[in-house]
């Protein structure tokens, strides 16, 4: 099943809907936009293995874009809509990207990264501003037909690493005809949540994260309707699921802590008895919200842990959650093991890291050290997670090996801050960690190390913010500037960042100020 077939046999149905516009793209549309990208992109040189990046908030034009790409055997490089030009001109240029799609709403970062990036063909989407040029006028201007060498290319996204430069999760493409393999979401979504081409699929959030883009074309393989949020609100949220009498919907929980947030007679005001089955993922949630969340919604509430590499993936349903509270589920698509740093597996109840045997092949784009570094001595790979499995095989998340920090969802690496922080010409030394946060899960904290601890205190946090403000994507600034005369740190330049963080956790008598 893909949405090649469905636009042979149903062109008229409803393949998405952007919610706050209305516009609806049926499957016939999207195909014959799909097979004039892809004349595009072979008129400009690209051949198989080829990359393109896109840099767009939700966008009608979006899935147009992923087909087109797909089905010219290229590998598609979504580039979250938060990033600095900076940022953009290093992914672009990492991945090869021989084309960049943005969208006019973003027109004054993609302008900056654009003078970045020479040599690479800029399009815009939904308006246009020099030097870009108009995708849908370009795309227009070829026929609506399968291209006369079609193959099947996938997405190659980009996971941040421990050195703060993200790095692109790539998979060899696969082989055969394109649309001829059912694709593992899509089974999932009918396997695990019961959908089928009826089903109607909320996605409230951006297109650029793995799984929002990942989990809504597995509801297109299956031929069922996609409405796209261009941007989450808690109660436009439950407004459209009543509107579109929505089904299925992904969240992470940070949705569910807003959505909870709204005052009773606002969470009353919608009927959100059409969902059959949603799930949530990317972050840990707090018992009490999923224990809030199950009695509101009832015991539809799924979860699932999982990363970009795709090595492996947890799934646990309302019904064993409320069993094993905190949870996220026992291994599916792959066996899950917990190692010591010998990588000898460990009994129940035992902490270490987590692994995950017998899953996807992935490597780490021009990165063999971590590649090589995310697999033990047995060939079980790991996304850098600490945890320990119940007798029953379930498995809990207990920390992040490298300090990960997870806010809204989002996934943080504190180097890449650490890193531009050092360089201010009054900051000796300095510690990046996740500390609470009621709304988002975690906010980003920094820890400073004054070059003279006279200068510590609000002037100095406001010095600072404004030096990462220019240099950062809002997602990486730190919420919270705090300063210690001294940070932990070993003779041997390691670093004690556990006993900082743990100071935020209430897990030590750390102090910062």
């Amino acid at each position: 099943m893909h949405p090649i077939h469905h636009a042979r046999t149903m062109p008229d149905k409803v393949a998405y809907i952007m919610a706050g516009t209305g516009e609806a793209v049926t499957y016939g549309q999207l195909d014959e936009r799909a097979n004039q990208g892809a004349h595009l992109f072979r008129s400009l040189g690209l051949k198989r293995g080829d990359a393109v990046a896109v840099f767009m908030d939700n966008s009608p034009r979006y899935y147009e874009i992923l087909y087109a790409t797909e089905r010219a055997g290229l590998y598609i490089t979504c580039i979250s809509s938060k990033l600095t030009a900076g940022e953009i001109e290093y992914i672009v240029g990492d991945c090869g990207a021989k084309v960049l799609i943005t969208g006019k709403s973003l027109a004054a970062t993609a302008t900056e990264a654009a003078a970045l990036l020479p040599g690479v063909k800029l399009y815009m989407c939904d308006g246009v501003v020099p030097p870009f040029e108009s995708f849908e006028e370009a795309r227009a201007a070829f026929p609506t037909t399968m291209i006369d060498d079609p193959s099947p290319g996938m997405t190659m996204l980009y996971s941040s690493g421990t050195t703060g430069r993200p790095k692109g999760v790539r998979r060899a493409l696969p082989e055969g005809g394109v649309g001829e393999t059912p694709g593992p979401l899509m089974m999932l979504l009918v396997g695990l949540y019961g959908s089928s081409p009826d089903s109607v699929y909320l996605s409230p959030a951006p297109l650029y994260h793995a799984a929002p883009l990942g989990w809504s074309a597995g509801m297109l393989q299956l031929g069922g309707t996609v409405v796209v949020m261009e941007k989450f609100d808690p109660e436009l949220a439950l407004k459209y699921i009543e509107q579109f009498k929505i089904t299925v919907a992904q969240w992470v929980p940070t949705h569910f802590v807003r959505m909870l947030k709204l005052p009773e007679e606002v969470r009353a005001r919608y009927d959100v008895s059409s969902l059959q089955a949603v799930f949530h993922a990317a972050a840990p949630c707090p018992v009490p919200v999923k224990e809030q969340m199950i009695g509101w919604w009832g015991p539809i509430i799924h979860e699932y842990y999982a990363g970009t590499e795709g090595n492996g993936l947890t799934a646990i349903n309302s019904q064993e959650w409320l069993a094993h509270k905190g949870s996220v589920g026992k291994g599916l698509t792959a066996e899950v093991k917990i190692c010591d740093e010998d990588g000898n597996e460990l009994g129940p109840r035992q902490e270490g890291g987590v692994y995950f045997a017998g899953g996807g092949a992935y490597e780490y784009y021009n990165d063999p050290k971590k590649t090589a570094e995310a697999m033990n001595r047995h060939g079980w790979t790991t996304l850098g997670d600490v945890g320990w499995l119940d007798e029953e095989g379930f498995l809990y998340l207990t920390d992040r090996k490298s300090f990960m920090i997870i806010s809204g969802g989002v996934n943080i690496y504190p180097q890449e801050i650490e890193n531009l922080l050092v360089t201010h010409p009054k900051v000796a030394d300095v510690a990046v960690v996740g500390a609470p946060d009621e709304e988002m899960g975690e906010k980003v904290v920094a820890v400073i190390q004054p070059a003279y601890w006279a200068q510590a205190g609000d002037a100095l946090a406001a010095e600072l913010n404004d030096f990462v403000r220019a240099n950062l994507s809002g997602v990486k600034r730190p919420r919270q500037f705090d300063f210690m005369q001294q940070l932990p740190r070993h003779d041997t330049g390691k670093i004690y960042k556990r006993l900082i963080r743990d100071a935020y956790w209430g897990k030590t008598d750390s102090k910062v100020v």
